[in-house]
């Protein structure tokens, strides 16, 4: 018998639900089989893979269905409705914070079925279905002469439906922006099988926005099932720069002056020492100094002014292009847990934003505090996001538990100093991984009041609490 950490129980009427989906629905979009129970029981969230090399799993869900349209989730949201069993949506599980786990047993929805897409090429608008694979969408698109600009580093696994629901943000991010920006429209289906469609304009003032409310919410009000973005005709022309300057203080002022004057790098990221010895220790002008790659890309003639604006603003020693070809070739490679956690090293990644006022003092209040938990080798980051208001951090750790400790133990141990540090600093504690089951705990001190607001939004829209029940806290 598989042991399930998180499992808190089983609902009462789920072999009655699963019969009647079965009837419904036909065999070939579920399954109970346990290797599709196994295979669902987890994201991407890495201390799990610990317990994963120990046979044990977050938690088994009772039954897995692809839905082929809208219809079956509407069919599938009925029938949760009517006998009270959790739903979860799934779409390439790469999330990384227990976005997923099927905690309170019941149905997991995978909407890798549901991919069609179209271009509406004049008011350069894409109408897709949210089971569609990232890498393929976007392939789809510059096999036409577009680009969505999205591209995280789960390109390859993840779905148009998870960029939505986790309010994902890709590397291209200071041209393109986050999801949210690209986001015109949506089609979502909520208990008990309710179809909700916002239609996309370039602009509406229609009372809140609505949108925004399944932007971000992680399935616990319900399945997006169709999306409306906005997209660009393929960039012209591309410049590629590398710079390695004295001190991280340095780097980020120079990508503070760039953005301040409106020039939009569609890639900026500044590595620190540590990161940049890890990342570019090829290159002896960067080594042992702090490197930035940018990439400049769009209509020739913009391009060609933002090129001539970063060049004035960075303060750095130039450093080429061969850098950036060099983070283009290795940007999607994420061996790190593989490889060391079968040898006992605990290794995670933690995301936050911070204005710049605050920018440097976060970064190093929150690299001393991580470097202060027992067992810790080393705490370390980059700046990968850039706005005219702030940056995104994201900080990499390792460590061995210290004798004694579980690595979930030492895990949070670590990942409590970090959000700690970040909230003491004026920082948000997610700024594009989301909240999952794993910083539910630090999100109702972040939102204070508003938490309350959540909760009964949620209440408001899943009455019977059956949209992926737990996640967030809610």
């Amino acid at each position: 018998m598989i042991d399930e950490i998180m499992k808190k129980g089983k609902p009462e009427n789920v072999e009655n639900a699963i019969r009647k989906l079965f009837e419904r629905l036909g065999r070939r979009k579920i399954s109970t089989k346990p290797a599709d129970l196994f295979s669902y029981s987890h994201d991407y969230w890495l201390v799990t893979f610990h317990w994963l090399l120990q046979g044990r799993v977050p938690a088994l869900p009772d039954a897995v269905l692809w839905p082929e349209s809208r219809d079956d989730v509407v069919e599938i949201l009925n029938v949760a409705y009517e006998e009270g069993v959790p739903v979860y949506p799934y779409g390439g599980g790469s999330g990384v914070l227990g976005g997923t786990v099927p905690e309170y047993g019941g149905i997991v929805v995978d909407m890798k079925r549901m991919r069609s897409i179209d271009i509406h090429e004049e008011d350069l608008i894409l109408e897709a279905e949210t089971g569609v694979n990232g890498h393929y969408l976007e392939e789809y698109l510059n096999r036409r002469g577009y680009t969505l600009g999205h591209i995280p580093q789960s390109l390859y696994p993840s779905t148009l439906g998870g960029w939505i629901a986790t309010k994902a943000i890709g590397q291209f991010s200071t041209r393109y922006g986050g999801i949210e920006h690209m986001l015109l429209g949506l089609e979502a289906v909520i208990p008990p099988g309710k179809v909700i469609e916002l239609k996309p304009h370039p602009r509406t003032a229609t009372g809140p926005d609505l949108r925004k409310l399944f932007i971000g919410s992680e399935g616990i009000f319900g399945i997006i099932t169709k999306a409306w973005l906005r997209i660009w005709p393929y960039p012209e022309e591309r410049f590629l720069m590398s710079f390695a300057s004295e001190s991280f203080e340095d780097a980020l002022d120079s990508a503070r002056r760039i953005l301040r004057r409106g020039a939009r790098p569609a890639v900026l990221r500044i590595y620190d020492r540590i990161e940049t010895k890890r990342h570019f220790y090829r290159f002896d002008e960067m080594y042992g100094r702090i490197g930035t790659v940018i990439i400049v890309e769009g209509d020739s003639k913009i391009a060609e002014a933002e090129k001539a604006v970063v060049e004035e603003e960075f303060r750095g020693t130039p450093a080429g292009e061969e850098p950036v070809r060099h983070w283009l070739e290795t940007r999607f490679v994420v061996k790190e847990v593989s490889e060391f956690a079968p040898l006992g090293v605990v290794i995670d990644t933690i995301e936050v934003a911070v204005n710049w006022s605050n920018a440097a003092k976060l970064y190093y209040s929150t690299v001393d505090a991580m470097k202060s938990v027992k067992g810790v080798l080393f705490a370390s980051a980059h700046a990968s996001h850039f706005y005219p208001q702030g940056v995104c951090f994201y900080f990499t750790f390792a460590g061995i538990p210290p004798r004694g400790t579980r690595p979930a133990e030492f895990y949070n141990r670590v990942w409590e100093t970090a959000m700690r540090a970040t909230l003491e600093n004026g920082g948000t504690i997610s700024h594009h991984h989301g909240i999952g089951r794993h910083r539910a705990k630090w999100l109702a001190e972040e939102l204070d009041g508003a938490y309350g607001l959540l909760k009964r939004i949620k209440h408001a829209v899943d009455e019977r609490g059956i949209m992926n029940p737990g996640n967030m806290g809610v």
